[in-house]
């Protein structure tokens, strides 16, 4: 079957089914939190519609709309080589809303998120959450509204959901105080290397958790001894989850507790404001050393706005260089930002910024970022991730794709996961020049002459995205297989991209 013809078909029984249900478009669009005019186009068959909005149409009207085979995988057909125009915005943080999702187990009243990004990562844990008696309710606007039972079923716990996401390791945190003795699955998520859960263990154990792996099982076994605290806690890795899932412990600790060498990033400042919610007090918010005034107990109706997402905002802003585009990317967090806008200045490229105005939950800070047209030259150094404030980790795939179109050569030195710049060798694919020194660093000769290609996508969302991105400069159609990964942490790409001029068509296999 055609696209075209798939999606009229689609868009019949869409507009069958609302229309039964006694739903207007208006009421309808309402619900999902778009505009009336994109369910029109959907109904009429005139607009690309991803797996994940036809979930969310399925949802509110009640009705499986199409029965997916759990087998088939999405792909993207690119055809690229166009320019892009216009103004896209950022949604909300991917890794905020997972943290804040756990942070949730602390509570034992209502919790609604507002805006919360409807995407795979999200998905799995509020499975995990529902699996063990949490009742989770979209609401319009993608807003989520969250309800604990009076008793957590960890012994119901789904999976095969926990095993898809490294997500589930931060559950340790707000469970010590309330269960004394449970178990967790193994953590998933993207495929980089190994990593070790030892330094969320060196930040948990003063507050009495033991956790022990055993040998054949799949799963962690853990046992919390409520006990004091006695001295500052000080983190063996500044890593974001690991400090998120201190914090998380010593909000419900009845007493004071200090953390050193804290990881002061985005989603750990938006777990600690909503904790400050909760009546949790913490000084030090965006430093390396909290002090924590926990809580012996949480029981609060809360609501509160997860900030945007400085990741996206990145790979928006290398989807208008690597395109040479003149865009603007809206609600961009810049504190989170600024090192990176730095060093591509430094390349040569050109933009302005808007003045500063608050995000929703009045704490962060945001601009518009308007790219101009720019010739970009190699850094004199290398690019290379540092803990916040520095460039962030997960942003530094997208400068390498700027390296891509920059003339001379750039080292970039991924030295925090084993095998990410692995992944820069597939835009050799693309045409892209570069040279593997080892697992962590890559040298990239450009300016590239990109040619199309069919690629499967990475196993990690970051380097998925940067091939997603390289393929809309690359003249000519290409594919992008498989791109499951990039929808853990990516709302509606597709169609988003395309409303400023990019041309993705999705399919299913």
């Amino acid at each position: 079957m055609s696209t075209k013809k798939y999606l009229r078909n689609i868009g019949t029984l869409i507009q069958e089914t609302r229309l039964a249900r006694g739903m207007t478009q208006s009421e309808l669009a309402i619900a999902l939190g778009t505009s009336q005019s994109a369910i029109n186009r959907i109904e009429k068959g005139g607009q690309n519609i991803s797996l994940e909005m036809i979930a969310r149409i399925s949802e509110v009207l009640a009705s499986e709309i199409v029965r997916l085979n759990n087998s088939g995988k999405t792909s993207f057909r690119i055809s690229g080589g166009n320019e892009l125009h216009g103004k896209i915005e950022v949604k909300t943080s991917k890794n905020a809303a997972v943290g804040l999702l756990c942070a949730s187990l602390l509570n034992k009243g209502k919790t609604t998120f507002r805006r919360v990004a409807r995407i795979e990562e999200v998905n799995r844990i509020i499975e995990v959450l529902e699996s063990i008696g949490v009742k989770c309710r979209w609401l319009p606007h993608n807003d989520l509204e969250i309800t604990p039972p009076k008793k957590l079923r960890l012994e119901d716990m789904d999976v095969n959901a926990a095993k898809r996401t490294r997500t589930v390791i931060m559950f340790l945190g707000p469970l010590l105080h309330q269960y004394h003795d449970f178990k967790l699955p193994f953590a998933g998520g993207c495929n980089l290397g190994t990593r070790t859960v030892e330094p969320h263990m060196v930040g948990l154990e003063p507050f009495g958790l033991s956790v022990e792996a055993r040998e054949g099982t799949d799963y962690y076994h853990a046992t919390s001894s409520p006990r004091q605290v006695e001295r500052s806690i000080f983190l063996t890795e500044r890593g974001d989850t690991v400090t998120e899932n201190v914090i998380m412990a010593a909000a419900l600790y009845d007493g004071k507790v200090t953390i050193r060498n804290a990881s002061p990033n985005y989603m750990v400042q938006d777990v600690c404001f909503f904790l400050e919610k909760l009546g949790v007090k913490i000084e030090g918010i965006g430093t390396t050393v909290l002090t924590i005034h926990g809580v012996g107990s949480i029981n609060k109706n809360v609501e509160y706005f997860p900030s945007e997402d400085p990741i996206e905002a990145m790979s928006f802003v290398a989807a208008g260089v690597v395109t040479n585009s003149e865009i603007t990317i809206q609600r961009a967090p810049i504190e989170f930002l600024e090192w990176e806008l730095a060093v591509l200045e430094g390349m040569g490229l050109e933009f302005n910024l808007t003045d500063e105005y608050m995000a929703r939950n009045g704490r962060t800070r945001l601009v518009d970022i308007a790219l101009k047209k720019s010739r970009l030259h190699a850094p004199k150094d290398k690019i290379h991730a540092l803990p916040f404030p520095g460039i962030n980790m997960d942003n530094l795939p997208f400068m390498g794709l700027c390296a891509t179109v920059a003339k001379g050569r750039t080292l970039i030195h991924d030295w925090s996961y084993e095998n990410r710049a692995i992944y820069f060798t597939e835009l050799t694919k693309l045409n892209a020049d570069i040279e593997m020194v080892d697992p962590h660093r890559v040298y990239i000769t450009g300016p590239t002459k990109w040619k199309p290609a069919d690629i499967t996508a990475p196993a990690a969302l970051r380097p998925s995205v940067v091939i997603l991105l390289a393929m809309l400069a690359a003249p000519g159609n290409s594919t992008l297989r498989d791109v499951y990964s990039i929808n853990r942490g990516y709302e509606d790409i597709a169609a988003r991209l395309n409303s400023i001029g990019a041309n993705i068509e999705t399919t299913w296999e």
